[in-house]
């Protein structure tokens, strides 16, 4: 192996070591997601289902997809 090579192979090593150390001794501190994240998507969940729920219900839209029985065929003209 060139030397050149070798000495950057291993100042990248030393450098993932050195993180890895700096990592282990750092206390946790949790951040947004870790505090609220559950709750948030919990939150989100909830309202997705009371929308939908409103709307299949309340809403006065029919849902009927299927054209079977309301699609006619035209006069064929020649």
């Amino acid at each position: 192996m060139f030397p050149v090579a070798r000495a950057a192979l291993n100042l990248t090593a030393r450098g993932i070591q050195h993180t890895a150390v700096r990592q282990a001794h750092r206390k946790y501190e949790p951040n947004f997601h870790d505090k609220y994240g559950n709750l948030v998507l919990l939150g989100g969940a909830a309202v997705f289902t009371a929308v939908w729920g409103y709307v299949f219900t309340q809403a006065g839209i029919e849902w009927g997809l299927s054209p079977v029985g309301r699609v006619t065929p035209k006069e064929w003209r020649e």
